[in-house]
């Protein structure tokens, strides 16, 4: 997991061949105004979803892993109150793995919490099991989805 300001994003773009993509996006287009839903940029290697509203409290906010993609999920306006844990401590999940909407879930509590205000973004890998909008503020985000592997 990778907890970092914008401005520092040129340090990550060697860690996946999308990335300098990626971060350009958020840099370059007017992500505040920008309508929200899924924005292609890659087709199925490279989308952006972009969500506005308040998240749910803490203690019900769901632990959640992708295989398929990363996560790089900016945050545009408020703070976002996260939570992480690594998936080799999270044991069994709650209910099969969705192909479809590359979530799976699991019954555990997060092992940190941070809070992540609006310029800055976190990387997760599939390994990062985490627990985004644990907030009931309202808050303006883009989640990046990048293939680990190009589709």
């Amino acid at each position: 997991m990778v907890l970092d300001q914008l401005q520092h994003a040129s340090r990550y773009y060697a860690l996946h061949p999308l990335f300098r993509q990626a971060f350009a996006f958020l840099q370059e287009a007017d992500v505040q105004n920008l309508p929200t839903g899924k924005h292609e940029l890659a087709g199925d290697d490279l989308f952006a979803i972009i969500s506005e509203g308040p998240g749910v409290a803490p203690e019900d906010a769901k632990m959640e892993a992708h295989r398929k993609y990363i996560d790089i999920q900016y945050i545009i306006s408020g703070v976002d109150h996260m939570g992480w844990q690594d998936l080799s401590a999270c044991g069994d999940s709650m209910e099969p793995y969705s192909a479809e909407r590359d979530v799976y879930f699991f019954p555990v509590k997060p092992s940190s919490w941070f809070d992540v205000p609006a310029g800055f973004f976190t990387i997760f890998y599939p390994n990062d099991v985490h627990a985004p909008m644990a907030t009931q503020e309202v808050i303006r985000k883009v989640v990046l989805k990048i293939a680990v592997e190009k589709q």
